[in-house]
């Protein structure tokens, strides 16, 4: 079957001879109609992220038809459209039974250091496919994913209705956030250098940030750059609450002494739980409280993943790449 592997740094092959996959008796198989491109996908794209071995499947953010399941599978039935939840908990040890799977030690994370969904059909165990009604419009299902990283860190963050939030940055996950925060009536101010960026978290209904804009209780940082969060603390009220979506190895800008000082509280929100997580996102987008594929700026076909890639950086949003499977 055809896939789409990593073989070097920037060097992405659309290959044939991939065998099969067979489900296990947990397991079922699904036949790729869609993926979007995240982040992780482009640091192991550019090499900042090892993999553990060449030629490597890609992708997670991965939704699709069942066509095959395992003898001791139910609840699944063949042909129905699923989005994966592609981190696969152990559901065993210690995290996972206080209900932070997010945190689990033994966690299978897809398209790192497991293998990918980049590819014509791959097996998930069933827990983690999720069955969606048909009449979901697949463009939502491309950005599904992230909404979920984003709607569980306004979740963890705990703020409530009513109160404006500063939101760092306007890429995909910036755009989620904003939406998560007015679904739930809350007002996103956006800071982002990026005018095109910008420009569509306002068209989304948030507020663009002023130099004089200050006093925020809450901020959510969803670039992944220090420098962000360092002009953004600058803009917070007392006793504020500070969520942290985007992923930096460098060390935040910040001193003990300004937490102190400042009565800051320090949030960092990987992921989400399963399954609820999952779940009670997929009851919004099934209500129409929320579309992620506001995220959206270019579909690809599959045969050309490998320019999807070497694009995605240069999109103002999100890029997704359909299957062979979406006809």
């Amino acid at each position: 079957m055809q896939a789409v592997v990593l073989t070097a740094p920037h060097h992405l092959t659309v290959v044939d001879d991939l065998p099969d996959p067979a489900p296990g008796p947990d397991d079922v198989i699904v036949a790729l109609e869609g993926l979007g491109i995240c982040g992780s996908d482009l640091s192991l794209y550019d090499g900042h992220r090892a993999v553990p071995g060449t030629p490597w499947v890609v992708g997670h953010e991965a939704f699709g038809r069942i066509v095959a399941k395992g003898s001791a599978v139910t609840g699944h039935e063949v042909g129905r459209r699923v989005v994966v939840e592609p981190n696969y908990a152990c559901l065993a040890c210690a995290d996972c039974r206080r209900g932070l799977t997010s945190a689990c030690p033994r966690r299978a994370v897809v398209g790192m250091n497991a293998p990918g969904l980049l590819a014509e059909r791959f097996a998930v165990p069933a827990p983690f496919a999720h069955v969606v009604p048909q009449e979901l419009a697949v463009e939502d299902l491309a950005a599904f994913e992230p909404y979920v990283v984003a709607r569980t860190a306004v979740k963890r963050s705990g703020i409530p209705k009513g109160e404006r939030a500063l939101v760092l940055g306007a890429g995909a996950q910036g755009l989620l956030v904003s939406q998560s925060l007015l679904a739930l009536g809350i007002e996103p101010v956006v800071v982002e250098l990026h005018p095109e960026r910008l420009a569509r978290a306002v068209a989304l209904g948030a507020t663009a940030a002023r130099d004089d804009d200050h006093g925020f209780g809450w901020l959510y940082e969803t670039t992944g750059a220090a420098p962000a969060l360092r002009s953004g603390i600058a803009r917070l009220a007392a006793g504020a609450t500070i969520t942290l979506v985007g992923l930096d190895a460098a060390p935040l800008p910040l001193t003990m002494e300004q937490v102190v000082r400042g009565l800051f509280t320090i949030r960092g929100s990987l992921i989400y739980d399963h399954p609820h997580d999952f779940r009670a996102a997929l009851d919004d987008v099934i209500a129409d409280r929320v579309r992620p594929s506001v995220a959206l700026t270019s579909r690809y076909a599959f045969e050309d993943a490998p320019r999807a890639f070497a694009e995605a950086r240069r999109q103002a949003g999100k890029t997704w790449i359909a299957g062979p499977g979406l006809g």
